[in-house]
């Protein structure tokens, strides 16, 4: 059984997604071998970490507030050690994590972005999107490195942006996307059936 660290900020709905694909009955729509062993966050208000607590999974808030990068991802990197995580999976987490944080995971720790890197990357990817007049958006779920949103794309998917769009509404239909990559993309990774290749990751066949 792997098992996963969950890092969030605030609701935590890919959170909730990844575990209902953990518990979907429907064999097509499963994440197997797969559990939730530990969900983190910078907000000790974060709906994410109630609702966490709320499914008996053990969660805690790191509190960030005048410390320095380098000793809150100690204490991440500490709960997540502990808990004997296989992979990191931020969801919603709205910090960037350190270079010590990276090393700690080697091509262990995940990331959904809400664009299709490298389009967009950082904050506010539909507003961007719409400003520079895209008509596809999507999502995109990539191994972490040091650098922001830049790290190998594991699986992306496409929505179309529509006229009328707002940043709210693409969002919306981005986010039906993100809940069901992030689970593949997961799912993937932990089968260990892929090799990479220049910044390519190509599945076995």
């Amino acid at each position: 059984m792997k098992r996963l660290g969950i890092l969030l900020s605030g609701r935590g709905s890919n959170f909730l997604a990844i575990h209902q694909a953990i518990h979907n009955p429907d064999p097509d729509g499963r994440l197997p071998n797969a559990e939730i062993a530990i969900v983190l966050s910078n907000k000790s208000d974060a709906p994410g970490l109630a609702a966490a607590r709320d499914l008996g999974i053990p969660a805690h808030h790191i509190p960030v507030a005048g410390r320095t990068p380098f000793e809150r991802d100690a204490d991440f990197i500490a709960k997540l050690r502990e808990a004997e995580v296989d992979l990191v999976c931020l969801a919603g987490y709205m910090r960037i994590i350190s270079p010590s944080f990276v090393a700690a995971f080697p091509n262990r720790i995940l990331n959904v972005h809400p664009s299709l890197l490298p389009s967009f990357p950082g904050l506010d990817a539909q507003q961007q999107a719409l400003e520079f007049g895209a008509k596809i958006a999507g999502c995109t779920v990539h191994f972490v490195d040091e650098r922001v949103d830049h790290g190998i794309i594991i699986l992306q998917r496409a929505v179309p942006v529509l006229d009328d769009d707002t940043p709210a509404t693409l969002a919306a239909r981005i986010l039906i996307e993100e809940h069901q990559a992030y689970p593949e993309a997961i799912a993937r990774v932990l089968s260990g059936d892929y090799t990479i290749a220049n910044r390519r990751f190509l599945r076995a066949r």
